[in-house]
């Protein structure tokens, strides 16, 4: 077997997530979505149907992905124990800018290590510190931005998604509102890409922190 042809069968063989995954901004919250479809390398073949894209990184700290799962997971790993230890060390909770460089840093180390594999990852992290709340983006490069209105993040769905957050995203928006429109994104994704797909996970954060993370199915989708 060549390189190319083993390098072709490895990357059909990794789980990559397909993904739309929504962050806003509202008035007293962040809003953070993500769809729960995983498929197989470039094949697009589900290879699972209930992938956790969303998660919560410290009580006020939460973020999605979009990416390959396997550098996804290591990545949110090491975070965690970073910003645990750092708390322990500081004795105080981590800024969420803080938590968004330490992303950042690990992200550029990662997609610059040599390997037949880059490990392209791309995430959206909504916290609340003593400064407020925020939206950043971690690009696949390390690059990091914050944001004071939305983002969207994933494959043909993210772009689907900005065209309806630039019409109907607000300043001032309440939590309900955010909501049913990251809901909107995610519903519109489904329909035009196949790697995009029901049930969503989403979770609110606000004064009191990182909420739970509910899952929403199709039939509940059309009752908001």
């Amino acid at each position: 077997m060549t390189d190319t042809e083993l390098n072709t069968e490895l990357k059909n063989k990794l789980r990559k997530s397909g993904t739309a995954t929504v962050g806003i901004v509202c008035k007293d919250a962040i809003v953070l979505a993500a769809d729960k479809r995983a498929s197989l390398g470039e094949t697009y073949f589900i290879a699972d149907s209930r992938a956790m894209k969303l998660f919560k990184l410290t009580d006020n700290i939460a973020v999605t992905f979009a990416g390959l799962v396997s550098d996804m997971q290591l990545l949110i790993k090491i975070v965690r124990a970073e910003l645990k230890l750092k708390s322990v060390r500081t004795k105080g909770s981590p800024t969420v800018k803080e938590a968004a460089n330490l992303f950042g840093s690990i992200v550029y180390q990662n997609i610059r290590k040599f390997s037949p594999i880059p490990g392209i990852t791309h995430f959206i992290m909504g916290g609340r510190d003593h400064e407020g709340l925020h939206l950043y983006e971690i690009c696949v490069d390390g690059t990091i931005d914050e944001y004071k209105s939305f983002l969207t993040s994933g494959a043909y769905g993210s772009i689907m998604g900005y065209g309806i957050l630039e019409n109907e995203w607000k300043e001032g928006m309440t939590v309900e509102e955010g909501k049913k429109l990251a809901l909107k994104v995610l519903a519109t994704a489904v329909k035009r890409d196949a790697s995009v797909g029901e049930p969503f996970n989403m979770v609110i954060i606000d004064e009191k922190g990182v909420g739970e993370i509910a899952e929403i199915k199709g039939s509940e989708i059309s009752k908001k």
